[in-house]
């Protein structure tokens, strides 16, 4: 009853919310569309993006803008149930708001290591993140070097983690984009706690405990496949977290001399009994989809509960990646069976 009591007002508005995402029928019409501009068109027409897209003048419309103002539709979404939002529920969205500092501070570090022309393009993020995050936009777009970067970054969490990097003679962006990825899921692992309780906490447990057992897996497959990497090599690219998947047997996929031994080992794991996943690799193909499944029933199982704030903004971003994904798609000239079996991998 109190989870009823606090959950019932975000609850209509999400789903007030979730009526407006695209159905697979609209990406069917938009995958037949020829150009950036029909496709805008388009989607001038869906509730979701209509007061986004209406203001601005066809000639602007782009690729690279189109794909900035469904960012910022994500943006708003977040907002609109932020503001909506109890004291408990948005301890659980600043939470969440990680994920999108850290594809934030990734971006800025692939611009300063590939010493891009074009200035960093991040000023429509200003008022987003002047709001609700940590990190200056303003400082960011100074930076020129690494080393600035990180100090732009002071007066944030992940100073700390990437000052020692940065000590320790880091000269890549992979080392970089590693540490920020290990310290985002240790820390909303260790967070979590102080935030949920009970049924929560187990689906928050069951939701990122899946999604880091996944990404090691994924991880693991394609260290092994494609790159030939040493087990000590192997072992530093994984999150230190394991949920259904035990450390020993953690040891035996890193471990196995070939892929084919690893496929093996790899069907006596818990996701293999549940997915059913054969070789040639499922995981990399239904990773989305395994997670829409359980997001999807975390939801169900528990309508008023944080689980449908979290299925929300797993189907928007989804939303999104579908939408830039068919943008990237007629950039390149793709059929629409091609297009469509890419947004279907999404």
């Amino acid at each position: 009853m109190k989870n009823l009591l606090e959950f019932s007002g975000i609850t209509a508005k999400v789903r007030a919310m979730q009526a407006k995402l695209l159905e697979p029928e609209d990406y069917e019409h938009i995958v037949a569309l020829s150009s950036v501009g029909n496709i805008v068109s388009y989607l001038r027409g869906q509730p979701a993006y209509t007061k986004l897209l209406e203001p601005v003048e066809e000639k602007m419309m782009h690729r690279i803008a189109v794909e900035t103002l469904l960012i910022l539709s994500l943006y708003q979404d977040y907002t609109k149930l932020y503001n909506f939002a109890s004291k408990k529920q948005r301890q659980f969205l600043k939470l969440y708001l990680k994920r999108y500092e850290i594809d934030l501070i990734n971006y800025c570090f692939r611009i300063v290591f590939n010493h891009y022309d074009q200035p960093f393009d991040l000023i429509y993020k200003k008022d987003f993140f002047d709001k609700y995050s940590q990190i200056s936009i303003e400082k960011l777009i100074t930076s020129t070097t690494v080393g600035d970067l990180v100090d732009n970054l002071k007066d944030t969490e992940y100073y700390t983690t990437l000052k020692k990097l940065h000590e320790r003679n880091a000269n890549t962006l992979y080392d970089y984009d590693l540490a920020l990825n290990l310290y985002y899921f240790s820390t909303l692992w260790n967070t979590q706690r102080k935030i949920l309780k009970g049924k929560e906490l187990q689906q928050f447990k069951k939701d990122y405990g899946t999604k880091i057992d996944l990404l090691n897996l994924q991880w693991i497959y394609r260290a092994k496949k494609y790159y030939f990497l040493t087990n000590a090599e192997l072992y530093h690219l994984l999150i230190p977290i394991h949920y259904k998947i035990p450390t020993d047997k953690i040891q035996e996929l890193v471990e196995t001399p070939s892929i084919d031994e690893w496929g093996a080992v790899m069907e006596t794991t818990y996701y293999a009994y549940k997915y059913d996943l054969k070789q040639e690799f499922a995981l990399e193909k239904v990773y989305s989809s395994i997670l829409y499944r359980l997001y999807m029933s975390d939801r169900k199982q528990n309508p008023f509960s944080i689980a449908t704030i979290n299925a929300y903004l797993f189907l928007k971003e989804k939303e999104i990646d579908k939408l830039t994904t068919a943008l990237e798609c007629i950039r390149y000239g793709l059929s629409v069976q091609e297009t469509l079996e890419y947004l279907n991998q999404r």
